[in-house]
């Protein structure tokens, strides 16, 4: 097939989509023939990705190996006849850093996933980028990694939300739905509890939101009886409150017995198991969908499972990093652009959805969604409420 033929059907398919009949709309010529250059690269089975090599950087021992293999799981089944995949133990030590990075640029990969700990980064970015190796993290949140990578340009990408992600999508949540509301803000005392409250807190308060009830609870607590006591007395019907999954399953508990109606949301920490106390139905969560849930991941979940892989944790977000990765390689190889300036603000059709970065290397669009706990999973609350 001749590249013209191919060009005019790149442009064909996209014309016959709706969804990016309107994005090519809006794009730059160059991201227009980028994108039209990755669906030529499709259209003739992908050949310009063979050769690529992505070094996988995740646990091989030690507890965090269950995540580890989830990570493996999900870039080797995405990486099939489309890339080599080297693998590259992660131990989340103190300084291991530079030596990761020596060891991933001694692999001969070009770009590198994973990454569960912040202390496989520190120290080793500038290696990285040295070497041209462009890092996708599928884990860490820390902020000031971040910001540190952009100030020193490092090709640092974050397939992970961001610590502030989770913050502003809980003031968003309350803001919007508790307007009307007597409300109260609670921590469990720990310092990224009180973190989390207080800059929910004045996020609100900037925004014209008071709490009714400002407070603080013992976590680990057999029973909050006390608790409940205080927030009756307040007059409040929602709480937040920064709390893990048992110590809220305690105070809904709690609540339902002493017969005191009161609507219960939290963050992303409330996802795990019933353990030892089961949580209540209706209680809210601003929290990560679950992937293998999504429209998107559909075809993807049966293949897996067919081969009796459950796609859980990390698999499909290592997935998704490979598609990425592949996408933005062939934009890459096609225009002459690094394959970190194709990764930014093009839009990439996943297994979990579309994803985009940003500038600052972040996901553009926050991946927080208000959620409710249905009796036996977090689920998009029906549009009553």
């Amino acid at each position: 097939m001749e590249a013209s033929v191919i060009d005019r059907s790149a442009e064909a398919c996209l014309a016959a989509i709706p969804r990016y009949s309107r994005i090519m709309q809006n794009l730059t010529m160059l991201t227009r023939s980028a994108i039209t250059l990755l669906f030529s690269a499709w259209l003739t089975g992908g050949a310009m990705a063979a050769g690529l090599k992505i070094a996988v950087v995740a646990p091989t021992e030690g507890n965090l190996t269950i995540l580890g293999n989830q990570i493996r799981t999900g870039a080797e089944f995405a990486a099939r006849e489309k890339a080599d995949l080297v693998e590259i133990q992660e131990s989340c030590a103190e300084g291991s850093g530079p030596a990761l990075a020596e060891a991933i640029k001694k692999s001969g990969a070009t770009v590198a996933i994973g990454f569960l700990c912040t202390e496989s980064l520190q120290g080793g970015l500038s290696v990285l980028a040295e070497a041209n190796i462009t890092a996708i993290t599928l884990s860490i949140r820390s902020e000031v990694l971040m910001q540190d990578a952009l100030k020193k340009k490092w090709p640092l990408f974050r397939l992970a939300p961001s610590t502030g992600a989770e913050r502003d999508a809980i003031a968003d949540a309350i803001f919007t739905n508790w307007k009307d509301k007597s409300f109260a803000l609670l921590d469990d005392g720990t310092i990224l509890s009180r973190e989390m409250t207080d800059s929910v807190r004045q996020i609100l308060e900037q925004k014209g939101m008071s709490a009714a009830f400002v407070d603080n609870f013992r976590p680990a607590q057999e029973v909050q009886t006390q608790l409940m006591r205080r927030l009756k007395k307040a007059s409040v019907t929602h709480v937040f409150a920064a709390a893990d999954r048992n110590d809220m399953s305690v105070l809904a508990r709690d609540a339902k017995a002493a017969d005191v109606n009161l609507t219960f949301l939290g963050g992303d920490a409330l996802k795990g198991m019933n353990q030892p106390v089961p949580m209540e139905a209706g209680v809210y969560a601003v929290t990560l969908p679950e992937p293998s849930s999504q429209g998107s991941a559909t075809t993807v979940v049966s293949l897996m499972r067919d081969e009796k892989k459950e796609p859980e944790g990390y698999v499909l977000p290592s997935y998704s990093a490979i598609e990425i990765i592949l996408a933005a390689q062939e934009i890459a190889g096609a225009s002459g652009a690094s394959l970190a300036d194709a990764l930014i603000d093009t839009p990439f059709m996943t297994v979990t959805g579309e994803v985009r970065f940003g500038a600052n290397h972040e996901l553009a669009g926050n991946p927080y969604r208000l959620l409710v706990w249905d009796g036996e999973s977090f689920a998009t609350p029906p549009a009553s409420q």
